[in-house]
């Protein structure tokens, strides 16, 4: 049986929900979210690379044109309402189930030679290789990827986007 779709997806034409705000890690279920955040904006204030900015409603989401995510549980540590889950880090729990994802605008494609994405892949997820008669092409290792964003912002031509795996 298909869920309900909300009033606010229905508006934004995101029937599947895959249109969902990226929330800062650890966030609670999305459907949870609004409910329990305060929008109190301590996550914004403490985040040491200013990625958590407001959101619809004043919510927080997580920008990655302005920097990346250490997964320094700093805006877990001090979420008090627990919309931003200190025990799921506890646990070991991923920060987020979204990854990098290259758009058909990467340089690579069109045959420039172009690496800033791995560059800047701390966790060596995005590997270059070689295709037959052609450029390197990225490619993503989604064992590796833990959806920091660290890519995205010194892409030049804005190719690469943290979203849910296909």
């Amino acid at each position: 049986m298909a869920s309900a779709v909300s009033r606010r997806r229905f508006l934004r034409g995101d029937f599947s929900g895959g249109r969902a705000p990226l929330r800062p890690p650890w966030a609670i279920a999305e459907t949870s979210f609004p409910e329990l955040c305060s929008r109190c904006g301590e996550c914004m204030d403490r985040c040491p690379t200013g990625i958590i900015v407001p959101g619809s409603g004043g919510f927080p989401v997580v920008d990655f044109s302005r920097g990346e995510c250490r997964l320094c549980d700093t805006c877990t540590a001090h979420c008090e309402p627990g919309a931003l889950s200190g025990v799921a880090r506890a646990r070991g729990e991923p920060a987020w189930d979204r990854q990098a994802h290259f758009t058909e605008a990467c340089l690579s494609r069109s045959g420039v030679v172009c690496r800033s994405c791995a560059d800047q892949c701390v966790t060596r997820a995005i590997r270059f290789r070689p295709q037959a008669g052609g450029a390197f092409l990225p490619g993503l290792e989604p064992a590796l990827c833990n959806g920091c964003g660290a890519c995205v912002a010194p892409c030049p031509v804005g190719a690469v986007e943290i979203r849910m795996p296909h």
